[in-house]
């Protein structure tokens, strides 16, 4: 028998105006599924790109955005004995989270540690799991290594910089000046992307060791021109900076290839790489892990930049590009009672 729920809609492709809310059917969940109650749903640059339709092969509309999400077992499929009703859970739902209700396949949810709380847990999902993975696996940053990060005050980007701090790293990168003395209170050194004075300044220093640059297309050839000289990384993710802005959606499969292709490059020191998250790495879980230990520990914690609930994610559409604040953007769907 199925349920009515609350959701989140974008019906078609295109702008704000098109994100609506909606009543709708939520049929039980299928044998290896759990449904679950959501309390608080991530929301980032992901949920931009799918409503304009840009997302890299990302569903045909209608859909509902929401890329991660924490919330409680509803409800447990026929074959799904792994949890109980109650257990309070997160999962990197790629869509739907932006829901009452969502039906999971039962492998994909993760259990929460008592004491984590539940903004923090919803931002460590994605932006702090995607930072983790490039800054312990991909870059192996350490002890005084100069790393140069674009976006210091984005979600990913804050994590970055935590992360890299805690492993003694000096950090650099670009923000928007605005956020330049908040930055500069917890070690960072910023730079204003668009006056490019920052590859002069890092070239000047002798280079960064590592460079995590999401911006993508002409952004990561600057960026590769701030590699140290002994053997710099630059790491290249996300790549939607021009669609966000107002422009019009470029393919990034040529920017990623020629990314690439510089380790083609004879004897060339310098290397790149592209990073993706997907959680159906086998790395996905331990690191997510790692992270719950670090908050219970109180090594790290994100900066909440805005706190939406479902009513208003339209207005969090429309308003996207002029937020300020630093950290990640959650949306709360519910209370939760059983806390």
């Amino acid at each position: 028998m199925s349920t009515t729920i609350r959701k989140v809609l974008i019906p078609s492709f295109g702008d704000a105006s098109h994100v609506t809310i909606v009543n709708a059917e939520i049929q039980p969940p299928a044998a290896n599924q759990v449904q679950v109650k959501v309390l608080y749903a991530g929301m980032s640059g992901a949920d931009q790109a799918m409503r304009m339709g840009y997302y890299p092969m990302q569903k045909k509309a209608p859909l509902t955005p929401g890329y991660c999400l924490v919330g409680r077992v509803h409800r447990n499929g026929s074959s799904s004995t792994k949890f109980q009703k109650g257990d309070l859970v997160v999962c990197l739902s790629i869509y739907d989270a932006q829901a009452e209700l969502v039906n999971l396949p039962e492998k994909y949810l993760i259990s929460v540690p008592k004491g984590v709380d539940l903004q923090q847990a919803t931002a460590m999902i994605l932006d702090w799991n995607t930072a983790y993975g490039m800054v312990y696996r991909s870059a192996k940053v350490s002890k005084g290594q100069r790393v140069f990060i674009h976006g210091l005050s984005g979600a990913v980007g804050y994590a970055l910089l935590t992360l890299c701090k805690l492993e003694g790293a000096e950090v650099y990168g670009t923000a928007s000046l605005s956020k330049h003395a908040e930055l500069r209170e917890v070690g960072a050194t910023p730079f204003v992307y668009t006056d490019k004075n920052w590859v002069m300044g890092m070239n000047t220093i002798g280079g960064a060791h590592v460079v995590f640059d999401p911006l993508g297309y002409e952004s990561w050839d600057e960026s590769w021109r701030i590699l140290a000289r002994e053997g710099g990384h630059l790491i290249g993710y996300g790549g939607n900076l021009h669609m966000l802005n107002g422009g019009e959606a470029r393919s990034q499969i040529p920017s990623i290839t020629k990314l690439l292709a510089r380790n083609m490059v004879p004897f060339c020191p310098q290397k790149t790489s592209f990073y993706y998250i997907s959680r159906d790495q086998s790395t996905f879980e331990p690191e997510l892990k790692a992270l719950f230990d670090m908050v219970l520990q109180g090594k790290i914690k994100a900066p909440i930049r805005k706190e939406w609930t479902m009513d208003e994610v339209p207005e969090a559409h429309r308003t996207w590009t002029q937020s300020g604040g630093i950290g990640s953007v959650v949306v709360k769907i519910a209370d939760d009672v059983e806390a």
